[in-house]
């Protein structure tokens, strides 16, 4: 199953290396920005099936209010990936779940499947271990 995914990231790096690993799954990346605003223009003009979203960009904190905007008002599948899980321990609205940086290339294609297989209403036995769910 492939999918037209976001990363919304503020660390070059880290963004590269994921853009990396999501073509080599056979995923198109459809962007990689590193602010709230970025992201916003780019989700309201682009068709997005997953976002990989970290909580603190270039622009500040601003990834939460991102991630529950894409998820409840877009209905844009949202999985946070950050370095500081307990920001979001208590879930975030219209979100599926955190995955704690540093990761792994495993890590991030077990998440990414199991967000896409729970977007198109597929069953799913369980969520990867290293993907904290809300609700």
């Amino acid at each position: 199953m492939t999918a037209r995914i976001l990363i919304i990231e503020d660390e070059a790096l880290v963004a590269m290396e994921l853009r990396f690993v999501l073509e080599d799954l056979g995923h198109e990346v459809v962007g990689t920005v590193s602010d709230a605003r970025s992201a916003r223009m780019l989700a309201a003009e682009t068709d997005i099936d997953l976002a990989l979203v970290d909580i603190h960009l270039s622009d500040g904190p601003t990834g939460i209010e991102v991630g529950r905007e894409l998820g409840q008002d877009l209905g844009i599948s949202v999985v946070f990936m950050t370095a500081n899980p307990g920001m979001v321990r208590s879930g975030v609205a219209g979100t599926l779940g955190v995955l704690s940086k540093p990761t792994d290339e495993r890590a991030v294609q077990t998440t990414v499947d199991y967000a896409l297989r729970r977007r198109e209403g597929q069953p799913v036995d369980y969520a990867p271990p290293e993907l904290q769910l809300f609700g």
